[in-house]
């Protein structure tokens, strides 16, 4: 019989596959919800500053400087350090790619809800409000949906945060930090002028709006004021360090060079950034400008890091990489309320050390690849040829990458050859140095322009949330799972744990 704290380890059930009465999560919601559709060439027009930066020059670091000297003069700490009063002992979440605003995001809040309701605060982990960061859309994308949770929350923005130059942000975790002023006029018919020309900028925000929806969250213990887009805080045994990755996931000079300072010192340290360091299967260091990597800092042993954890892509993994002897782990968690991004594509595990056998991912590849093959079997209205039941999926992609599924598909279970084309169509992963016949040509293509049409309106949703336990030895992390079902709210589910020593190793 199933368990309610099945997971999707466990059973299909604890998936979110099957007959499953429906989550509570809508009675949260807005009476009307615009949906939003990552195809609609308006919403891409609208977002078109990350395209306009990788053409004509990436103005994020001059703006954050800017942004970060008005935050200065507005009073905020030259170090960029909070310092919350905790015991040793306490607990925090991260909840990453949070505002769309629709089902998937509103179905993660019972579940965050009841395993954080003893948290001492919360961090976004990137791309707080889609499509571009306004203004206009925090109510019912950030301060309706966690309105009772009863902790701060902090936040580093992502890449959608920038599209209007970081303005509503700053606004909403940085104290109305007044606008900085602009920048000087570029010489006409240069890039920059190109890219000025071009460049997406912010409508005036509805303040009347704005300032009801900052009624949502104004009790006092929900408060919370942070130094910039990017900070450290000092809590209990460890600092938290979160990094500000702009548009293109790089980081300035200037913050480079605090990054490096802040990370001193034999305090252990999480670090929390917007572009993870591995995902999908590859090491992603994140260059500074100037020189070095942001990796670079938090493997020298003298910063003490014990893991990084990084939103932009919408689904879980985790890497424990070993580094001259000692693990730091590699996360990413960006599974808190926007589309799915498969994990089907991802190949068989082989990086930084990291096998099959140690790395994690959520939702199951399977999984991943039995949603794919129904969303698509519905929308190009071919059911009967792409549809694949979990436990296909399962098996399908256990042969190819040549693995033991996490979740048995069942001894019943054949797979055949148009579960192997279907596989190879969606870009299912494959087992390294083994030729692709039909796979899309690029997985950077599936995973940018087929998964962002995967918002669905029906669980399962496979979305997560994470919930650290700090104490003065070790870190528990815990990846709790989010479906839409119902079973999921009342015991929200354990897809991943580790315990992560804050002891150096003897």
């Amino acid at each position: 019989m199933h368990r309610v704290s099945d997971s999707s380890r466990d059973t299909a059930q604890g998936a979110g596959w099957g007959a499953a009465e429906p989550g509570t999560y809508k009675r949260l919601m807005p009476d009307h919800v615009e949906k939003l559709s990552w195809l609609d060439p308006r919403v891409l027009w609208a977002a078109r500053n990350g395209v306009l930066a990788s053409w004509f020059g990436d103005p994020t670091g001059r703006t954050r400087s800017r942004w970060v000297a008005a935050r200065a003069m507005a009073g905020a700490p030259a170090d960029k350090v909070v310092r919350r009063d905790v015991p040793e002992r306490f607990s925090f979440l991260v909840i990453g790619d949070t505002g769309e605003g629709g089902d998937s995001q509103y179905a993660v809040v019972p579940g965050l809800l009841k395993a954080g309701r003893d948290t001492d605060f919360a961090v976004i982990a990137s791309d707080v409000i889609y499509p571009v960061g306004s203004a206009d859309d925090y109510g019912d994308k950030f301060f309706r949906p966690y309105q009772d949770y009863p902790a701060p929350i902090y936040a580093i923005p992502g890449n959608h945060d920038w599209y209007e130059d970081l303005g509503a942000f700053m606004r909403v975790f940085c104290a109305d930090t007044p606008p900085p002023g602009p920048e000087p006029r570029p010489r006409p018919l240069t890039r920059a002028w190109w890219r000025s020309l071009l460049w997406h900028r912010a409508r005036p925000a509805d303040e009347q709006r704005l300032a009801a929806a900052r009624a949502l969250r104004s009790a006092p213990g929900q408060q919370a004021v942070q130094p910039g887009p990017y900070w450290a805080i000092d809590a209990g045994p460890v600092r938290i360090v979160g990094i500000d990755t702009g548009l293109l996931g790089t980081v300035d000079a200037e913050q480079g060079a605090w990054l490096r300072e802040i990370s001193r010192g034999p305090r252990p340290k999480i670090l929390v950034t917007g572009s993870p360091l591995y995902v999908d299967g590859e090491h992603h260091p994140c260059p500074i400008e100037g020189g070095g990597t942001v990796d670079e800092i938090v493997r020298a042993p003298g910063h003490r890091y014990v893991a990084a954890i990084g939103g932009d892509i919408h689904n879980y993994q985790r890497y424990p990489v070993d580094v001259d002897g000692r693990t730091i782990q590699y996360v990413v968690a960006g599974g808190g309320g926007a589309f799915m991004h498969a994990t089907h594509t991802i190949p068989r595990v082989s990086v930084g050390g990291v096998t099959e056998d140690a790395f994690r991912c959520y939702p199951l590849r399977g999984d991943s690849l039995a949603f794919y093959s129904r969303l698509y079997g519905r929308r190009l209205r071919l059911r009967r040829f792409f549809t694949l039941t979990e436990a296909q999926a399962t098996a399908v992609v256990a042969e190819r990458l040549g693995i033991e599924p996490a979740r048995a598909p069942g001894p019943d279970v054949r797979v055949t050859r148009r579960a192997r084309l279907v596989a190879s169509l969606l870009g299912a992963g494959r087992r390294p140095g083994r030729p692709a016949r039909f796979r899309l040509p690029v997985r950077k293509i599936y995973t940018q322009l087929f998964s962002p049409s995967s918002t669905t309106y029906s669980p399962p949703f496979f979305k997560c949330f994470l919930r650290l336990d700090v104490g003065p030895d070790a870190v528990r992390l815990r990846c709790f799972a989010a479906t839409g079902n119902r079973p999921q709210e009342v015991d929200p589910p354990v897809e991943d744990e580790v315990v992560i020593p804050l002891s150096p190793p003897a």
